[in-house]
């Protein structure tokens, strides 16, 4: 059975760090494009970062630009968000998703016009963690 774990979550002040962690079984993470999403109270779910299967492309939001990071260890099968100075705005419960990925690109900037189509489509990832908790508040 295909399963995704979150973990890492919690309660951080604003400026601070957190580290999320998805952890799969049942399917091995280097074969799909990865995204970590976030769901606020009473707001869709968005996409904040995602990466391809082969770690070399990814798409992060405006809004977490230049905060969040993502990162792949393809030995211990999980894909980890890196996120730093933290804003209230950024509590959420963030799930991490899995899907096929887009079609093969002939190109670099193809290929990263592709992963943020594809990236912005929730019904693209077809297996989802539980979610994990992220509230920033002082």
């Amino acid at each position: 059975q295909e399963k995704l774990v979150e973990s890492g979550g919690g309660l951080v002040q604003p400026g601070g760090r957190l580290r999320l962690s998805c952890a799969a079984s049942g399917l091995a993470l280097n074969s799909y494009t990865i995204g970590w999403f976030r769901q606020a109270p009473g707001k869709e779910r968005e996409g904040v970062v995602c990466v391809n299967d082969s770690g070399n492309s990814t798409y992060i939001e405006d809004s977490v630009k230049g905060r969040f990071t993502i990162s792949r260890d393809n030995a211990k099968n999980t894909v980890t968000l890196h996120m730093s100075n933290l804003k209230p705005e950024d509590t959420a419960v963030y799930y991490c998703a899995a899907g096929a990925g887009p079609s093969v690109a002939p190109d670099r900037i193809t290929r990263l016009l592709k992963l943020w189509v594809y990236c912005r489509g929730i019904g693209n990832f077809d297996t989802w963690g539980q979610g994990t908790q992220v509230t920033v508040s002082s």
